[in-house]
């Protein structure tokens, strides 16, 4: 659990998760498990800069109020956290290991040979005695290089080219940079352009920044995906994000220039069906080969682009737009000159910034060149005709046509034969890509770890271990200074040793969140992150309960943390989590008030059809089963004060002014939102029903997995059910208006030891499937069928409680001690499962009279045809039947029904 704590606390939705992960917590205990079930806050974060902006209050101190704000909903709702574990990730004793993890990766290389991360120190050793020319090593950009030269490099060229191969490095990259709130976002902090958080434009633009490259680890992010025990679908999205293709690097030459545009392709099959290029608006060859006729439209388009996200760019697939640079380039198989287009379709950062775009079996390219009237050639032929100039063909079977040397060819033997082409004309070569990119790492905000490095000679210097942490200092401001520098060049005196200038940037809001569930193992610890015994004997975490948007963000980052911190043999484990479920949301049910057009006059749902209206969110906490609270609606808002209104009766739905008028408000399911009026809180829920009842209904409205309404107006029956399961273990008494205790000691019939260990069997069965909503129904049908039994006796309502107990807990731990228990109910053993209480030795027969069932009648499975006749006839009820008479036959079918013919 690691929630970010805003300062409007926890709606019913955010509970949801902590109360399934509660259950199982509970559960393991009671099964005699050590569990370690902590909480933390990721409590750095835009929101609280934000707000330290609008108020001047230090973030500091608002995060402070919010956890404590969290803390009292959390303890309410009787979360079993183990609160002596707390992290947070803005306590410098928490982020200090934080940075002490950055200067790992600042102070590491990844050796593709080895596949791991290596201490700087062996490659520098390397490059001094061999240089860099039979090194296999993730590079930025490598540059060649002998022993000798580099032994002959100053400092500041030696410090480049290393950061060519550090983890953590800086370099020049596309981001997306928000001037209004003065910060880098990530993809996921942007929405059609917009910041997340607040709605300002968002433009792409170059900057250097601190990345890390995780790019390194793709491989082994994609393929460790095969071993763990996470959704399908998000496990799909990061495929998706991480995007592994094999296909051919190759170099098309511009007409009349030196340049060149390079290009990967996974389609080189194709590649006598390019008839035109695409590169990305961000590529560096656009300024270059512009035309001048086209410069204008070229640069008008550019800063259109700048506002839209890389995330946006790939997914609104049907968005086409683009622009002609006026250049041409040589296609280097027929030698033809085919037009340079720059379109947002293309990613910088994916391949090279540029594609050779072959409409006929490329579907966004097929939808680019109709859109602008470009050619479009077939040459993958399909086993069926279709029209090239109405759809592409992608699919990658067929044979070439249209293709010179290739004609004939299968696609299979086709891709081999012109990446062999390719390297023996000196075009290029195969290769291999991803579609992930380097993680930005830099902030331009407060709020944020600062990243511990100091600048000697412009050149980056890593602090001693030894000096973390390196605190935050306090800012007159929580603003860019006024040369647009971040809010840290504002501190006043903070150098290194009082001389080198510290890096302004902080880090990203998922650098504390991608480690934390390791300090959780050994939340005090001085000395290190976690000691070895803690990290060997806890490993990985067995059960992981969030959110599917994290998919390509918090859950790759940590997954990344994890493999690097394997590699330098700091951990023992190589992913964070062997089981992850997302939870679904719960969403809220928004309520609404119909104002007649140009009045202040409200209209009942059922009569708004007569009359113009607008529909108008309204607090669903001054609503109850749809009926509005007419006096809590004027008092809500004082342009309701005066507000007059149109009900309708109760029963006929008629317009009415009578005692019988009531206000219907209409009701329609969406995200839980303040906007929405539409957000209840835990609290109120807590107070009017109590915390068990919520943590029941919560888990009742269907899979954890699916997103699921949120309804007041239902949680009454789990409130029903605690007050019978009370009833249970009391007697009624002055006219079954108070309860006394009334707990047996008799010894249990079978039917009442069937129906507890049927429970048993299926509650077990329900949390090790994780179907929380089966076991409160399940719960429900177990007091139901004791409260029908009339079962009162301890040695069934002892393990029951115990049952109850990790949904339940607070009724539970008040019927464990009347029960007589001086010690907590989540000590006590979980009760076991005996199946022989489920074996039927009886049998409800059907007794039917002239083929007419008339009742049931429990004989015993043990008997043969004549014993069950005698045992029938013998019956009171059916001697009533017979009247002295005797019956022409008896038909008996041994364990399904016995039919009397009278």
């Amino acid at each position: 659990m690691f929630p970010y704590p805003s300062g409007s606390g926890l709606h019913v939705g955010h509970p949801l998760g902590y109360i399934a992960s509660d259950i199982y917590a509970r559960y393991k205990r009671l099964k005699g498990f050590n569990v370690l079930h902590p909480m933390g806050y990721d409590a750095f974060g835009l929101p609280a800069e934000q707000y330290a902006i609008q108020t001047g209050q230090a973030p500091a101190i608002t995060t402070e109020q919010n956890i404590a704000r969290y803390r009292e909903q959390l303890d309410t709702i009787g979360l079993s956290f183990d609160w002596s574990r707390e992290v947070r990730t803005s306590d410098p004793d928490y982020y200090k290991w934080t940075q002490w993890i950055f200067l790992k990766l600042f102070g590491s290389w990844y050796n593709n040979q080895s596949k791991r991360a290596e201490a700087i120190e062996t490659l520098t050793a390397e490059f001094s005695k061999n240089g860099n020319q039979m090194l296999d090593a993730c590079t930025t950009q490598e540059i060649k290089f002998t022993a000798s030269q580099w032994n002959a490099f100053s400092e500041n060229e030696k410090s480049e080219i290393l950061l060519n191969y550090r983890l953590a490095f800086i370099s020049e990259a596309t981001v997306n940079w928000c001037p209004a709130l003065g910060t880098v976002l990530a993809n996921e902090e942007v929405k059609e352009g917009l910041s997340e958080r607040g709605g300002h434009p968002v433009e792409r633009k170059l900057m250097k920044q601190w990345s890390l490259r995780i790019t390194a680890y793709a491989d082994r992010l994609l393929n460790d995906l095969d071993g763990i025990d996470w959704p399908e679908s998000l496990k799909e999205q990061q495929r998706n994000w991480i995007g592994k293709s094999e296909g051919a690097q190759l170099k098309f030459k511009l007409q009349n220039s030196d340049l060149a545009i390079e290009v990967f392709t996974t389609r080189p099959d194709t590649i006598f069906g390019a008839t035109f290029m695409t590169l990305a608006p961000e590529h560096e060859l656009v300024s270059k080969i512009t035309s001048n006729d086209q410069k204008a439209a070229v640069e008008k388009y550019i800063e259109e682009v700048k506002k839209r996200s890389e995330r946006e760019r790939m997914t609104e697939v049907k968005r086409i737009t683009g622009v002609f640079t006026g250049a041409f380039a040589v296609h280097p198989f027929t030698a033809k000159p085919i037009p340079v287009w720059i379109g947002d379709y293309v990613l910088a950062g994916y391949g090279t910034g540029a594609v050779m775009s072959v409409p006929a079996h490329d579907e966004r390219d097929h939808a680019f060149a109709r859109h602008f009237s470009l050619p479009i050639v077939e040459v993958i032929q399909g086993s069926e005709e279709r029209n090239i100039q109405e759809q592409s063909y992608d699919a990658k079977d067929g044979k070439c046509i249209n293709s010179d040397f290739l004609n004939g060819l299968k696609v299979k033997d086709a891709m081999r034969r012109i990446i062999d082409e390719i390297s023996s004309r000196g075009l290029g070569q195969g290769k291999v890509n991803f579609r992930l990119r380097d993680a930005i790492f830099g902030r331009q905000r407060y709020w944020g770890e600062p990243i511990p490095i100091y600048y000697k000679d412009a050149i980056p210097h890593a602090m001693p271990e030894s000096e973390l942490p390196l605190i935050l200092p306090e800012v007159d401001k929580y603003l860019p200074t006024e040369d647009g520098e971040p809010p840290l060049a504002r501190a006043k005196d903070w150098k290194y040793k009082g001389v080198y200038e510290y890096e302004t940037t902080t880090m990203p809001g998922w650098a504390g969140s991608s480690w934390y569930f390791l300090r959780y193992m050994d939340a005090g610890n001085k000395d290190a992150f976690a000691s070895k015994d803690a990290l060997n004997y806890w490993q990985d975490v067995d059960l992981y309960i969030g959110g599917a948007e994290h998919a390509t963000g918090h859950l790759l980052y940590v997954r990344f943390w994890t493999k690097f911190l394997f590699d330098l043999r700091l951990i023992p484990v190589n992913e964070p989590a062997r089981k992850l479920i997302n939870q679904g949301m719960i969403q809220g049910r928004s309520n609404f008030v119909y104002r007649i057009k140009d009045s202040n006059q409200f209209v009942s749902f059922n009569l708004k059809d007569k009359y113009e209206t607008i529909a108008l969110h309204v607090d669903v906490n001054i609503v109850e089963n749809d009926v509005l609270d007419l006096n809590a609606f004027k008092n809500w808002r004082a342009e309701y004060a005066d507000a007059g209104f149109i009900l309708e009766d109760k029963v006929t739905k008629a317009e009415t002014t009578g005692d019988s008028g009531i206000y219907i408000c209409g009701a329609e399911v969406e995200k839980m939102s303040k906007s929405k009026w539409n957000v209840v809180s835990p609290d109120a829920m807590i107070e009017k029903y109590g915390a068990d009842c919520l943590r029941l209904y919560e888990m009742f409205l269907g899979p954890l997995e699916l997103s699921k309404p949120w309804n007041t107006n239902g949680i009454s029956g789990t409130s029903n059910f605690i007050r019978k399961l009370w009833k249970l273990y009391h007697s009624p008494v002055n006219g079954n208006k108070d309860f006394v205790w009334s707990v047996s000691e008799e010894q249990p019939l079978k039917t009442e030891l069937k129906v507890l260990h049927k429970t048993i069997r299926k509650i077990t069965e329900d949390i090790e499937r994780y179907s929380f909503n089966t076991s409160v129904s399940n719960f429900m049908i177990c007091v139901n069928e004791l409260t029908d039994l009339k079962c009162n006796k301890r040695s069934i309502l002892e393990p029951l409680a115990i049952l109850v107990a990790a949904y339940a807990p607070h009724i539970a731990e008040e019927l464990w001690e009347k029960l007589g228990h001086n010690k907590s109910i989540s000590t006590a053993p979980f009760p076991e499962f005996n199946e022989e209480y489920l074996v039927e030795d009886q049998f409800a027969y059907p007794i039917s009279i002239n083929g007419k069932t008339k009742f049931n009648l429990e004989i015993s499975l043990a008997l043969n045809k004549e014993e069950i006749e005698k045992e029938v006839l013998s019956a009171e009820e059916v001697q009533k039947f017979l009247a002295g008479q005797s019956p022409k036959k008896v038909i008996i079918v041994p364990g399904r029904i016995v039919n009397i013919v009278i």
